[in-house]
């Protein structure tokens, strides 16, 4: 069985550009293939041409916020695997919520690379397994 060696995409979507440069940094060493946007806007314009394995979204952003950004995509018919990510420590959600917005989990900045990583992986399976069952689309 031949191993694919093409990197998987991952989006970061965060307007706090240390974040970006922190999480691109840290998902280079595990060998993901990174880009990053300070916008929902910015990412937007991207999946026109590209669709990514999975989505870091800050809750919070500047214009359309995560929760709009993940709605917009999926009236789109986009269903990309999103793990939100967020300061704001008032912030609560029920597992059941974070499923049916076709979220892979939540994290509170700070949070541990290692669990970042293992939702970036449960993300990347579930993207191979959805694309696998019907097609990939754009």
């Amino acid at each position: 069985m031949k191993m694919s060696t093409e990197k998987k995409q991952i989006c970061i979507v965060d307007d706090d550009a240390s974040v970006c440069r922190a999480l691109s940094l840290l998902l280079d060493t595990y060998g993901f293939a990174v880009q990053t946007f300070a916008s929902a806007a910015e990412l937007l314009s991207f999946v026109v041409e590209h669709t990514p394995e999975c989505l870091i979204l800050d809750v919070h952003l500047a214009g359309m916020d995560g929760f709009a950004l993940q709605q917009k995509l999926n009236s789109n018919g986009l269903r990309i695997p999103i793990i939100f990510i967020s300061a704001d420590k008032n912030l609560k959600f029920s597992k059941r919520y974070l499923k049916a917005a076709g979220s892979v989990g939540f994290l509170q900045k700070p949070f541990n690379d290692q669990t970042l990583v293992n939702l970036i992986n449960i993300a990347v399976g579930k993207s191979s397994l959805d694309k696998t069952k019907k097609g990939k689309s754009v």
